[in-house]
């Protein structure tokens, strides 16, 4: 038996309304197996939802919807007016929300898939609906509804939301790989205890006639602190069936894939944004009292071989950092209106009981070594930054009093600002020396052992390789903390050196490059930079309100002179949001998050000076449980370290495990059926794969003569780009993809995407799935457009370095015209020649039968030749010996053995 990730049942939906109830339909891609939820609309303010949790084939839905819509006509057998009308086509539900008057559903309404982890896709929300429940004649009207409303619009869906119908978003794949690798007691003893346990009558049908050789598909909990709709779906968690569950991240995913001599690599960037004290720049600083910090991001970069597709067989690694606020009480007063207002430490903290909540969260998920690299300022005229390095210092090196010395926090201070200014010291190299000793401690997640060739030809550098070394590969033990002041421009870069770092040896390890180093100006390093550009700008648009001021071209200080005035626009760009649209935005994100619920008889979101007491929780109670001073972590942490708590096998963590047992190729584990959609017409133009942004196509440059390789240095000036025409352009289009980021998609696209509501149910899907940073250049005019057309057409020359267009010597004109003559003449055999051949030549060996009577069809019937008993004995020895069964050996073995080798050796 083995393991497979679930696969939601509920992927279309669609919305039937009648005047006392909504039926909402939901069913898999293949439209074969369908869900119903029932919506009371007769309750004003109460969420009343029925759930049979019975599974519908689409006979008995057809059926279902049928008499519902007999029922509810008017009069009956009335015609002209339907009882049952179609409301709206959907993919997902985000939640139900209520603010003073009844209850709201929120829809996913529009999709583009954006990135594929081994056949599981990911996509973004493109568009939403959001539905009143209750009926208007039991709706009991709030002067302030309309208000609170429009506040949790402001919370654009449409960007940079995304989810998976089978892939858990919320947890790293290492901890997703762990996951299907428990061992099989441990799963079989969890199923028995589901049937057991069971509310679901259907859900367990069968289980026992299936015996051993079925497939345990596995759903993992997720982890809240990356989940922005566990709220909304709260009042629905524990009555629905879990396929109506659909938990979305925020933050950022891109993927792109990297051509190796035509093998094709996919590199993804999965940015989580945390949903905990979540918020924006200047109002969102520090840690809170739990000690969730400000702008905290997990970033993974995943890395697998596209050419194998499932987890079992394929080959996959990733690996995971961290940016967050200083894990300190502290803020900055934007009510001076200054460019840079002073850092005030709010909360005296000696005993840093913030940061030991912070840090203790982090030791669960991540384990040991936790590393800070702290890039703020640390010589300043006026003491602004170095505050903050201080008191950091100060609360690690308290901690790490308690942990063991193995075990320990390890803080490393560079105040990049200063080597930046310095013209002596180039900032990316002494970067890159701390991303390589970063690696090193914490190690990345591969999922198969060290390839062969690398214990024939050993790297000093692979051999120093920390991390957790298992059977089945390796595993990312620690993670790296970056922070500046903002956690933005600067910590973007270092993450981008480190990542590099590991990058290369990620590669390495999948046997695709023979040392674990990658160089600038390579076409891979390119594309992995475009991708962390493009995070780094969404992440700097989501908390700062601009994208980044400072990029990696500015600190390699090859940034052309046109960069200055953009950094200018982007600095006033992100003042002007953090004075004038910050405080709406974190309403916005106060509601939405559940933060703040509205209610009668209380302040409004709008009445209150401040949400400070919204996210410190201790400002309206005191906590009953005190934490120790000194035992600062979590119960159980310190003794599985340096692996972290959340990936042991333990009763703790298979309690956050759904396992059910399938056969092998039902459709809730079955990720080739879910992938390829063979009941589905496929379209080229609209595939991913093909349209996502390709090393080949976009980076490597056009005259590469006889070197492809996307691991060689090209000059800075060179770049597969150029083929996309004019450079103004170019940068036009650069820009719309990366405010697409923030704004809604634009008119093109939503042209393409939308369509009538039809019963198909399948309608508004915008599978076109072009990647946000590859969507095509649609902006140039007609007169750029020729030229594009010019440069894409290459000559062989210029692509493969042969020109075709030569003509060919007499010598291999003679040869083809002779091989044509070959080909010809074996189709000019008449029948009687063909029997003849076959009775007398080839009865001993092979019988050949015609299967036409015509006499230019040279196709055959075959039936194998005889084997007699003893080879049939020994090719079952050979297939034996090839599983690792050897046959005992005989005298004549032994014998013949003996002779081979005294003619051999002797």
């Amino acid at each position: 038996a083995a393991a497979a990730p679930l696969i939601s049942g509920v992927q279309k939906l669609v919305l039937y309304e009648t005047r006392a109830r909504y039926f909402l339909v939901g069913s898999n891609p293949a439209e074969t197996k369908y869900r119903v939820l029932k919506i009371d609309r007769t309750e004003p303010k109460d969420l009343v939802i029925i759930d049979d949790k019975h599974v519908y084939t689409q006979q008995e839905v057809r059926e279902l919807l049928g008499r519902l819509d007999l029922g509810n006509r008017t009069k009956i057998g009335q015609k002209g007016s339907s009882g049952l009308s179609r409301a709206v086509s959907a993919f997902g539900i985000v939640g139900f929300v209520r603010f003073l008057e009844g209850y709201y559903v929120v829809l996913i309404t529009k999709r583009r898939k954006m990135a594929d982890i081994g056949g599981h896709a990911i996509y973004k929300i493109e568009d939403t609906n959001m539905i009143y429940i209750p009926n208007d004649s039991v709706r009991v009207t709030h002067p302030d509804e309309a208000r609170y409303l429009r506040i949790f619009q402001n919370v654009d869906l449409s960007s940079n939301f995304y989810f998976s119908y089978s892939y858990d978003l919320s947890h790293s794949l290492q901890y997703n790989l762990t996951v299907l690798r428990m061992p099989l007691e441990t799963l079989k003893t969890e199923t028995a205890q589901t049937r057991q346990e069971s509310f679901d009558i259907f859900e367990d049908e069968g289980l026992s006639t299936q015996g051993g050789s079925g497939v345990f598909g596995i759903c993992s909990k997720p982890y809240e602190k990356y989940v922005w709709n566990g709220r909304l779906l709260e009042a629905v968690r524990n009555t629905v069936h879990r396929d109506w569950l659909l938990y979305i991240i925020h933050g950022f995913c891109g993927q792109s894939k990297l051509l190796i001599y035509g093998r094709p690599i996919y590199v993804t960037l999965i940015a989580r944004r945390s949903s905990r004290f979540a918020g924006t720049r200047f109002l969102k600083r520090g840690a809170n009292c739990e000690g969730d910090v400000a702008n905290e991001v997990e970033t993974e970069q995943i890395l697998y071989d596209a050419s194998v597709m499932s987890f079992s067989a394929g080959s996959y690694s990733s690996y995971v950092q961290v940016r967050g606020s200083v894990p300190l009480y502290w803020s900055q007063d934007i009510s001076t209106m200054m460019p840079k207002p002073p850092i005030t430490l709010d909360q005296a903290d000696p005993f840093a009981h913030v940061a030991a909540l912070h840090f203790d969260q982090m030791l669960q998920r991540f384990g040991s070594p936790i590393i800070i690299l702290n890039l703020v300022k640390e010589r300043e005229k006026r003491k602004h930054e170095r505050i903050l390095s201080e008191e950091l210092v100060a609360a690690v090196t308290y901690l790490n009093q308690f942990l063991p010395p193995e075990h320990a926090i390890i803080y490393i201070p560079w105040d990049m600002a200063k080597y930046t200014k310095s013209k002596l010291c180039n900032v990316l190299d002494r970067l890159n020396v701390i991303a390589e000793s970063v690696v090193k401690k914490t190690g990345f997640f591969v999922n198969r052992p060290d390839s062969y060739c690398s214990i024939l030809r050993p790297d000093e550098k692979w051999n120093e390789l920390g991390g957790y070394v298992v059977s089945t590969g390796r595993l990312q033990t620690g993670v790296l903390r970056t922070n500046c002041v903002d956690c933005l421009d600067r910590t973007n870069t270092a993450q981008f050196m480190v990542g590099k770092c590991a990058l290369a040896y990620q590669l390495y390890s999948l046997g695709l490059i023979d040392k674990p180093n990658l160089q600038f100006d390579t076409d891979a390093v390119r594309l992995f930079e475009e991708l962390y550009e493009d995070h780094g700008d969404t992440l700097s648009l989501q908390y700062g309100g601009s994208q980044l001021v400072h990029r990696v071209k500015t600190y390699r200080k090859i940034a052309p002179w046109t960069q200055h005035s953009k950094d200018i626009m982007q600095t006033l760009s992100r003042y002007y949001s953090n004075a004038f649209s910050d405080a709406d935005r974190q309403d916005s994100i106060n509601l939405f998050l559940g933060v703040f619920k509205p209610s009668e008889g209380k302040p409004h979101l709008w009445e209150l000076p401040t949400d400070f007491y919204l996210h410190h929780k201790n400002t309206l109670s005191l906590s009953q449980t005190r934490q120790s001073y000194t035992y600062w972590w979590t119960t159980g942490v310190l003794k599985h370290l340096p692996l972290p708590f959340d990936e042991v096998t333990c009763a703790e963590n298979r309690r956050k495990l759904t396992v059910k047992k399938f056969h092998k190729y039902e459709e809730e584990i079955d990720i080739h059926n879910e992938f390829f959609r063979p009941y589905e017409l496929s379209s080229f133009d609209e595939t991913f794969c093909l349209a996502m942004t390709n090393s080949t196509r976009d980076f490597m440059p056009k005259n590469v003569g006889i070197d492809p390789s996307p691991f060689t240095v090209r000059k800075p000036d060179e770049t597969g780009k150029s083929v996309l025409g004019n450079k103004n352009n170019r940068e036009e289009t650069v820009l719309q993809r990366k405010t697409a980021a923030s704004a809604p998609p634009p008119p093109s696209e939503e042209a393409v995407s939308s369509s009538s509501e039809d019963d198909s149910g399948t309608d508004k899907e915008d599978e076109g799935a072009v990647s946000q940073r590859s969507t095509p250049v649609k902006v140039t005019d007609t007169g750029d457009n020729t030229k594009i057309t010019e440069n894409v057409v290459q000559s062989t020359k210029d692509v493969y370095g042969v020109n075709l267009s030569d003509v060919p010597s007499e010598d291999d004109l003679a040869i083809y015209t002779r091989f044509v003559q070959l080909g010809q003449s074996q189709h000019k055999q008449d029948k009687g020649s063909q029997q003849f051949c076959s009775k007398h030549q080839l009865d001993r060996v092979i019988n050949l039968i015609p299967v036409s009577s015509f006499s230019q069809d040279n196709i055959y019937e075959v039936q194998p030749p005889r084997a007699d008993r003893k080879s049939i004995e020994i090719f079952h020895a050979h297939i034996q010996a090839g599983r690792g069964n050897m046959q005992p050996l005989g005298k004549d073995d032994f014998l013949m053995y003996r002779e081979y080798i005294r003619n051999r050796y002797l």
